[in-house]
């Protein structure tokens, strides 16, 4: 029991390895879209979709805020002393340069568990690792190839992909493999964005409906237990058993004293 709340003490507000890997690849996408708010000229159809990815972004700190303080052991203490309220200021669209704190966290926690630890994690959560990789390659590439689109797309003779509604409707259309048609690229580099947001979103849909096929079909196994100790349990049963074999001795040692006195 004390072993286990040590673990739990170790881990801090740190959750399941892969959400947090997740939320980590969030931080980095949403700070990387700082310079290009200021290079894109303010209210141009390419700064209104980063804008609107960045309003995607900012739902999903909020969410991830109340989350992780509602299921902390503590609010108070996951709040002040393991500095919550930077998640909170970091919710702010304004204040979102707060969230290079989540990943200075993150990765803070992450070397302090240990490469092993972590990698071990990563395997056991192998199913919800892999949604949230369709959900962080999703919003990127969304993002990535929607910009690419307005490029090569805004200006060009007889296009009907001139927005950022555009770009971003015609991303998830296309993602999702419906193409209802309504928009679609006429220049030779906006057809070739298009291959990629085509293959991508294949290999995604087809991993995300193996995801829920393997949820719902596969037959629920139980939890194998880990019982192999580990370094630390090792090392505290021997601090224990070296402090009992002392007390021992002492005690054997004063047993002796009283039977020469006798």
């Amino acid at each position: 029991m004390a072993e286990s709340s040590a673990a739990v003490a170790d881990r801090g507000d740190l959750k399941s390895a892969t959400y947090e890997f997740f939320m980590l690849g969030m931080a980095i996408l949403s700070i990387a879209n700082l310079p290009l708010l200021v290079i894109f000229p303010y209210q141009s159809q390419s700064w209104y979709l980063v804008f609107f990815i960045e309003a995607a972004l900012t739902l999903i700190f909020v969410i991830d805020f109340i989350y992780r303080i509602t299921t902390a052991e503590s609010k108070s203490g996951y709040f002040f002393r393991q500095k919550g309220f930077l998640d909170l200021l970091s919710c702010a669209p304004a204040l979102r340069i707060f969230r290079l704190f989540r990943i200075v966290r993150a990765v803070r926690i992450v070397r302090k568990l240990g490469g092993p630890r972590v990698f071990r994690e990563l395997r056991q959560e192998l199913a919800s690792g892999v949604l949230y990789l369709v959900v962080f390659v999703g919003i990127t590439v969304l993002e990535v190839v929607g910009l690419l689109e307005l490029r090569f797309e805004e200006d060009a003779p007889g296009a009907n992909i001139t927005t950022a509604g555009d770009a971003l409707w015609w991303g998830y259309v296309t993602a999702t493999t419906v193409g209802y048609g309504d928009q679609y690229p006429v220049t030779a580099g906006g057809r070739i964005a298009g291959l990629i947001m085509l293959t991508v979103g294949v290999a995604l849909f087809a991993t995300f409906s193996g995801f829920l096929a393997t949820t719902f079909l596969s037959p629920r196994k139980p939890k194998a237990t880990d019982t192999t100790p580990d370094l630390a349990e090792l090392r505290a049963l021997l601090d224990r058993q070296e402090q009992t074999t002392a007390e021992l001795r002492a005690k054997l040692a004063q047993l002796e004293v009283v039977g020469q006195s006798e």
